[in-house]
């Protein structure tokens, strides 16, 4: 049984709301600087990332490649297809003797609205060891399907634990 939406938590001064996100989802740049640890790496750092704003979701953040050490990242097989940013490839990022399958996606050849985000990767913030949006450690959107990150100043509730899926 699909449980009912839920409250929206009011947003204090300097918050977003998950809930005054759009539907379809959106992308817009971001000047935030974005950091990915994985085994002890740094495996990205950028401050050139866009993020995808989605009713209900904490924002997903898209790397640009010129700023991920892809030495780490082997593309798999794995797709998926989103209705708004069209269809996905995956990557395992290996690092050290850490494997971690299908941990990221981009979208080579997105829908028009998402032209921005081809030359850039996404990836799970639960998967690493860390990750940071202007030096706070970003907490995972719950589920393994969704790849938002949480911060201070994102307030839900938040799509992807157990029971949302039919929000």
């Amino acid at each position: 049984m699909l449980s009912p939406r839920p409250r929206p938590i009011e947003p204090q001064p300097g918050q977003e709301s998950v809930w005054h996100y759009p539907r379809p989802a959106i992308v817009q740049p971001s000047a935030k600087r974005i950091q990915v640890i994985c085994n002890g790496v740094e495996i990205a750092d950028s401050s050139r990332t866009h993020r995808v704003l989605e009713t209900s979701h904490p924002p997903a953040y898209y790397i640009p490649i010129a700023d991920i050490q892809m030495d780490y990242f082997t593309p798999t097989d794995q797709q998926s297809f989103c209705e708004w940013k069209g269809w996905a490839r995956y990557y395992t990022i290996t690092v050290r003797d850490q494997v971690l399958v299908n941990a990221a996606w981009q979208y080579p050849e997105p829908t028009p609205n998402f032209a921005v985000i081809a030359e850039a990767i996404a990836l799970y913030p639960g998967r690493m060891e860390a990750c940071y949006v202007d030096g706070e450690r970003v907490q995972a959107q719950a589920g393994d399907f969704y790849g938002g990150w949480i911060t201070a100043d994102i307030v839900g509730p938040f799509k992807g634990g157990a029971g949302t899926w039919g929000w």
